[in-house]
C-alpha cells in the first residue's frame, strides 16, 4: 500500500524544526484509582515519538482514553497518568496541555501531550471545523494508532485530509505491511483460524476469507454451528441454528475452490460450564443431548496442527476452546504451539488471541501481532480502513 512513511521523512531530513502532530493509541486500562494496569500501548507508541524528537521536531501527541463525554472534561478523562508513565519510559518530563485546539506552543526538540482528543466537540463525527483547526497546529500529521484506523474521526481522518503532510507512523506502517503480506500477497497455502462464540459476529469475516484462503479453521461456538451444518449433534452447546444456511454457504464456497472447512472429528465435553467440570473426550458423532462442547479433541487438534505446520501464511483470530479453563485449553495450546513452530508467516489479532499468545509464551514466534481489535477484524472482513484510504489518497495527491 502506497503511503508516505514518517520514517522516510525523518531519514531525508524533512522533519527538523517542523511541528509534528502524532495521533497515538494510548487508550490503556486503569484501575478504580486511575493507576495504569497494562502499558503495552504506551510502550508501543514511544518509538514514533522518539523518532520525531531525534529528527528535531516540535512534537505534539494526542490520544483518546476511555469513553468521555464530548465537551465535558473530567479528571478521570485525563491523559496525565499516561504522561507520567511515558515520561518514565522516555526519561523526561512530559507536560499535558488542555484546551489545545485553538493553539499550542511547543519549541523544536520538545514534547507535549495534548489532552484526551475525544473530549473535543465534533471529534467522533469528524467535524470539519475541528479537523481543520487540528490540521492548522502542525506541518506534518502522523497517524500511528492502528487501533483507531477503522474510525473516521477528526483526529484520525479529518486532520489527515487537511494537514500539509499526512503520513503513517512506524506502528501503522508495520500493520499495513503485515496485512498486505498476509492477505494481499500471501505465501500459499493460506490458512485462517477464525474462532469465537458467535457466527453472527464473524459472518462477514468468514465469507470474505472463504473467497481467499486455502483452509478455514473454525473454533469455539462458531465451530459448533458448523458441526450442526455438517449434520452432527452438539447437545446443549452454544450455537446459532438460524445461521446454518450461512455456514453451509461458506463450506460450499470453500469446496468449490478445492479448499476446506475442517469439521472436528473429536471434542472435549462437560455437563456444566465451569473450570472444575469433569472433561470428557469423545468422538464428534457421540455428543449427548446434555453435553457442552468446550474444546476440540486431541485428534482434531493434531490434524489441524499438521495443516498449520505446512502452511505458507497463517491468520489467527480467536482461541478454539475455553482456554481459560485448564481442562479445556488443549486445543488452543496445540494450535498456538503449531503456529509457533511453523515456518509460515503468521499474523494474529483480537483480545482473546493476544491472551492465548501471552499464556503460551509464543510472542516471539508469531510473525506479527496486531495491536487493533476492531480494526484487525474489519481488515479480515475485506474492508478498506478509513486511515489507509485517506493516507494512500494523500500519497497519490
Amino acid at each position: 500500500m502506497n503511503v508516505i512513511r514518517f520514517s522516510d521523512l525523518c531519514a531525508s531530513g524533512q522533519v527538523a524544526g517542523k511541528r509534528v502532530f502524532i495521533r497515538a493509541d494510548l487508550n490503556v486500562p486503569q484501575d478504580d484509582a486511575g493507576h495504569i494496569t497494562e502499558d503495552t500501548r504506551i510502550r508501543a507508541s514511544v518509538p514514533c515519538i522518539q523518532m520525531a524528537l531525534d529528527a528535531g521536531a516540535a512534537v505534539m501527541v494526542t490520544s483518546h482514553l476511555g469513553r468521555p463525554t464530548e465537551g465535558a472534561f473530567t479528571p478521570a478523562d485525563s491523559l496525565a497518568p499516561v504522561a507520567a508513565r511515558m515520561g518514565e519510559l522516555m526519561g523526561r518530563s512530559i507536560p499535558v496541555v488542555a484546551n489545545w485546539v485553538d493553539g499550542v506552543q511547543v519549541p523544536p526538540g520538545q514534547l507535549v501531550l495534548l489532552e484526551n482528543c475525544r473530549v473535543n466537540k465534533g471529534e467522533k463525527k469528524n467535524n470539519e471545523e475541528l479537523a481543520r483547526k487540528m490540521a492548522a497546529l502542525c506541518d506534518i500529521f502522523v497517524h500511528d494508532a492502528f487501533g483507531t484506523a477503522h474510525r473516521a474521526e477528526a483526529s484520525t481522518y479529518g486532520i489527515a485530509q487537511y494537514a500539509p503532510v499526512a503520513c503513517a507512523g512506524p506502528l501503522l506502517a508495520a500493520e499495513m505491511d503485515a496485512i498486505s503480506k498476509a492477505l494481499l500477497a500471501p505465501k500459499r497455502p493460506l490458512v485462517a483460524i477464525v474462532a469465537g462464540s458467535k457466527v453472527s459476529t464473524k459472518l462477514t469475516i468468514l465469507k470474505s476469507l472463504s473467497a481467499n484462503v486455502d483452509q478455514l479453521i473454525v473454533g469455539g461456538g462458531i465451530a459448533n454451528t458448523f458441526m450442526l451444518a455438517a449434520g452432527l449433534k452438539i447437545g446443549k452447546s452454544l450455537a446459532e441454528p438460524d445461521l446454518l444456511a450461512e455456514a453451509v454457504a461458506v463450506i460450499e464456497a470453500m469446496k468449490a475452490r478445492g479448499a476446506a472447512v475442517p469439521i472436528p472429528t473429536d471434542v472435549v465435553t462437560a455437563k456444566t460450564f465451569a473450570a472444575d467440570a469433569p472433561a470428557t473426550v469423545k468422538a464428534a458423532t457421540d455428543v449427548a443431548d446434555d453435553d457442552l462442547i468446550l474444546d476440540i479433541g486431541p485428534q482434531t487438534a493434531q490434524a489441524l496442527a499438521q495443516q498449520l505446520m505446512s502452511a505458507g501464511t497463517i491468520v489467527w483470530n480467536g482461541p478454539v476452546g475455553v482456554f481459560e479453563f485448564a481442562a479445556f485449553e488443549n486445543g488452543t495450546k496445540v494450535i498456538a504451539q503449531a503456529i509457533a513452530a511453523s515456518s509460515a508467516f503468521s499474523i494474529a489479532g483480537g483480545g482473546d488471541t493476544l491472551a492465548a499468545i501471552a499464556k503460551y509464551g509464543i510472542e516471539k514466534q508469531v510473525g506479527y501481532i496486531s495491536t487493533g481489535g476492531g480494526a484487525f477484524l474489519e481488515v479480515l472482513e475485506g474492508k478498506t480502513l478509513p486511515a489507509f484510504e485517506v493516507l494512500s489518497r494523500r500519497f497519490a495527491g
